[in-house]
């Protein structure tokens, strides 16, 4: 525009990184504040709003679409496919499918915010989620995710998150049964499941 040459994207990210590592989000907003100058923690788009949206979409919201499609559900089993749910959509979508934390807790990966909808039922009927605020791409990981896990146990799916990475790793040298909130970020997830 003013004679001087666009700096590609290697030299950008030189120019702050300096060696360090950052999250996905960490680099987006990293992105926009250097190419747009906007402050820190200002964005463009919000980070996790699904294509054509115009709400967030939680994991309440996932749940819920779950729940429309099976009917009622065992809760451990319907935290372990809103999991599943999130770390395919990282692979499969490039994209978060919800905005949520998820939290290596001892029976497997929960999402807290999930959790406080259903706390104290063994099968859940309804947590309250808009699945509308879903898109096209989200409903789809997710009806792929309902295809190859949909009919397998509660605890079979509990088992085998314990013997997957994102949540060996978020929990350390714990013993088995001891109580975590240590996060299982979008980054493990992505790194896991987009390497099998």
């Amino acid at each position: 525009m003013d004679g001087q040459p666009l700096m590609d994207h290697r030299q950008a990210y030189g120019r702050f990184a300096k060696g360090r590592h950052f999250s996905v989000a960490e680099l987006w907003a990293q992105f926009q504040g250097f190419f747009w100058g906007l402050p820190r923690g200002q964005t463009l788009v919000a980070p996790y709003q699904n294509e054509g949206k115009e709400e967030l979409v939680h994991s309440t919201d996932v749940a819920e679409h779950i729940l429309r499609r099976r009917g009622s559900l065992p809760a451990m089993k319907l935290q372990k496919l809103v999991y599943y749910a999130q770390a395919w959509s990282l692979v499969w979508d490039d994209r978060p499918l919800f905005s949520d934390r998820i939290e290596a807790w001892a029976n497997g990966p929960v999402c807290p915010e999930l959790y406080e909808r259903h706390r104290g039922q063994f099968n859940v009927e309804t947590v309250g989620g808009n699945p509308e605020a879903i898109d096209e791409k989200g409903a789809e990981t997710i009806e792929a995710v309902l295809k190859f896990y949909g009919d397998k146990a509660s605890q079979w799916l509990s088992d085998l998150t314990h013997s997957e990475n994102p949540w060996k790793d978020a929990r350390g040298a714990l013993p088995a049964g001891a109580r975590c909130s240590s996060e299982i970020t979008l980054d493990a997830l992505a790194e896991y499941y987009g390497g099998l």
